[in-house]
């Protein structure tokens, strides 16, 4: 695994949260928030698979209740995480959970979630490696390498040539600069995903005429 870098002191201290572990609540409740901002709704199923550390443990430390309230759209410190099972339900999320105590993953704190709504089927690798640091590391098949360290658009599109280039230009009329680009494809002329790490939030416009482009299948964003 790649080195991964600490931005400031309060990664190493960790996050402001509701307990009881950085890494398998706060984590959790990351990686299950990462999740919903790129499927982008309310998923009417919700299906949780956690390996090793968080297959063992994820009942008596939150992992689980933290993985739903980031679906449900909560931050670590949410006064209601601890209610997020509740809240699922009576928001119409069905949730279940198959934990694989035995299978070996690449992290020992890895959960793996697919979400389900009508036709629409997205699943979602995510680890967490302490102090509430996380990293998704698989979308929809595709090895990715995404932390929620600032604002990012996921890109899925058409693999043709110009895509990258169209994508690019309308950052570039909005004045939104690419701090860091990541660009992957199934194979020649299928689906590719495209991860832009940006310099800016304000990406509103940008994001609206983005969608308008062809070929491109989906534009999700989270800052």
């Amino acid at each position: 695994m790649e080195n991964l870098r600490y931005r400031s002191v309060f990664d190493i201290i960790g996050p402001v949260m509701i307990g009881p572990s950085s890494s398998h609540t706060a984590g959790a409740a990351r990686i299950g928030k990462i999740v919903r901002s790129i499927f982008g709704t309310l998923p009417e199923k919700l299906e949780i698979h956690l390996y090793e550390s968080f297959a063992k443990t994820y009942r008596g430390h939150g992992t689980d209740v933290a993985l739903v309230a980031g679906v449900l759209g909560m931050d670590t410190d949410d006064k209601n995480l601890p209610d997020a099972p509740r809240i699922a339900f009576e928001q119409g999320m069905e949730v279940s959970y198959v934990p694989h105590p035995q299978e070996k993953a690449a992290h020992p704190n890895t959960a793996r979630l697919v979400c389900k709504k009508g036709n629409q089927t997205m699943t979602v690798t995510g680890i967490s490696i302490g102090g509430g640091m996380i990293k998704v590391t698989e979308l929809n098949g595709f090895d990715i390498s995404l932390s929620a360290g600032q604002p990012t658009f996921v890109i899925i599109h058409e693999d043709v040539p110009g895509m990258i280039a169209k994508v690019s230009s309308v950052l570039s009329e909005h004045e939104i600069n690419i701090a860091k680009m990541n660009v992957t494809r199934a194979a020649k002329g299928e689906k590719a995903i495209m991860i832009l790490e940006v310099d800016t939030p304000n990406i509103d416009e940008a994001l609206a005429e983005m969608r308008s482009i062809p070929r491109l299948h989906a534009v999700n964003f989270f800052n």
